[in-house]
């Protein structure tokens, strides 16, 4: 009996910590800043949780019914807290308040539990005993949690029907306890009947939730959704418009078809053909196999790596037809190497050098990704650059994000590089910037493979003027340990946005 109860304990606690970090990540997700949002739910959580505690105390009779209570309720709002907050973030502007509110009070639930947990145990066990394996087994249901989270919850089961799993397991430790303290308990079969409501409601859930998300989806995005998907890493969500097809990663516009030609030649060719002879490229981050359906265009070309984080993403863009018709088969071509992995300790681990590098990696939304864009990064990059190569990085919008733009060219230029930074139109994002950089001087190219649909050879000298409202403005270099760019570029787009 008293293993079965401190097993209690254990499954209480895990539970308690997946809510916390489901918070953290569906705020991370739609929010950006993951340091900011994953340090302010923690803080309110363990404040939450303090509050628990101290309120345990006025719980004076009926502790073994009390805990069973805040057992369902624990499980009810944690199971449903990410389709709450899906939702909200779709349907309503007040998320952030939804979430703190959320967040506090699954926190002072969780917070009671413990406490009450042990003035039911006090009668079994003595109080030192009681205390180091109440508390043993509360650490070691938090180290568990936190392996199964990454390693099985989210790319297993995905946030919203994670939830509701974790909830079903908080709602089953109330339906175990009545049968646990069956002695103590005046009316079990009450309590009993509310734990089966509560794990019938939470297990419907999880068999509707994927309806939960594309109601979501259908308000969040104005087209419809085609395609959608949580990841390990991401939300991959897919839209069409008549011919439009539209790719979104974590809410974030990725390239609408209708002109991502404009994006993805910019980004290639005004380096890629300055560079003759170029027989060794690689791709990091472009999953979509985009920037390489360009790279292919050069017959000299004899290897392509692609190294991109999300196996699902470059899977996706491997086998959908109409994805692979936008790609032309780009990543199951015999001269590409598709390669899952984080780019910066592959980067570490890799001894080849390359003719052209392309940087194509998300906006430096979060420390995550920040960390793609530092000095520490660039010059790892520098190392694997054959002498007369190039790489060139996506920089944002140096028109919406200015500072942003010019930081991302002082830190590669603080790396070590000469850099050459350009801006191409492109309608659904609007001006966007690029930024090539190498050890010799830059000369634009005199002839481009045919068939482009937007630059020519004579276009590509006028990419690199720039106007005063886009001109350069000072910018700290990006550096590992202090990452001003993601401070830069959360600040300018929410200026752009208000």
């Amino acid at each position: 009996m008293p293993f079965l109860l401190l097993f209690s304990v254990f499954l209480v606690a895990a539970c308690g910590l997946i809510y916390e970090l489901l918070a953290g990540t569906l705020a991370s997700y739609l929010l950006g800043d993951s340091v900011f949002q994953f340090s302010t739910v923690i803080g309110a959580y363990l404040f939450a949780m303090g509050i628990g505690s101290y309120l345990s105390k006025f719980i004076g009779r009926g502790l073994v019914s009390r805990f069973i209570t805040v057992e369902l309720m624990v499980g009810l709002v944690g199971g449903f807290s990410s389709t709450i907050l899906f939702l909200a973030f779709a349907y309503t502007a007040g998320f952030r308040l939804l979430l703190y509110a959320i967040v506090l009070l699954v926190g002072t639930l969780v917070g009671l539990e413990i406490p009450l947990m042990m003035r039911i145990l006090k009668d079994r066990l003595e109080f030192r005993d009681l205390v180091a394996q109440v508390l043993t087994f509360d650490y070691l249901g938090a180290l568990g949690a936190s392996l199964l989270f990454p390693l099985w919850l989210v790319p297993q089961l995905g946030m919203v029907r994670g939830a509701m799993f974790f909830g079903i397991v908080n709602a089953g430790v109330a339906l175990w306890s009545t049968w646990l303290f069956r002695d103590q308990l005046a009316y079990p079969a009450g309590l009993r009947i509310s734990c089966l409501v509560a794990i019938a409601a939470l297990g419907l859930g999880m068999t509707r939730s994927d309806r939960i998300l594309n109601l979501a989806d259908a308000q969040l995005y104005a087209d419809e959704v085609i395609f959608a998907k949580n990841t390990r890493y991401q939300r991959i969500v897919l839209t069409r418009w008549k011919d439009d097809l539209r790719l979104f990663l974590n809410a974030h516009l990725q390239f609408s078809s209708k002109d991502e030609h404009r994006y993805h030649e910019a980004l290639v060719h005004p380096g890629l053909a300055a560079v003759p002879g170029a027989r060794r490229l690689l791709v990091l981050g472009g999953g979509d196999g985009l920037a390489v359906r360009e790279m292919l265009k050069y017959p000299a070309v004899e290897s392509i790596t692609l190294v991109d984080l999300d196996p699902e993403m470059t899977a996706l863009f491997s086998t959908h037809p109409v994805l692979k018709g936008l790609n032309g088969g780009s990543l199951t071509a015999p001269r590409v190497k598709v390669v899952n992995a984080d780019a910066f300790p592959w980067l570490e681990s890799e001894g080849g050098v390359y003719d052209f590098i392309v940087m194509d990696f998300p906006d430096p939304t979060n420390f995550s990704l920040g960390k793609l864009y530092t000095t520490a990064f660039y010059r790892l990059l520098a190392k694997h650059l054959s002498q007369g190569g190039l790489a060139v990085a996506q920089s944002t919008s140096p028109l919406f994000a200015r500072r942003s733009f010019w930081c991302i060219a002082e830190t590669l230029k603080s790396a070590g590089l000469r850099v050459y930074p350009y801006h191409a139109y492109v309608p659904s994002f609007g001006e966007w910037g690029f930024v090539l950089a190498g050890t010799r001087e830059y000369q634009p190219p005199g002839a481009l493979p045919a068939g482009l649909k937007f630059l020519t050879a004579a276009l590509v000298p006028q990419l690199f003027e720039f106007p005063a409202d886009m001109g350069p403005v000072p910018a700290e270099p990006n550096r590992l340990n202090d990452q001003v760019l993601v401070r830069y570029y959360e600040q300018e787009w929410r200026e752009v946005t208000r």
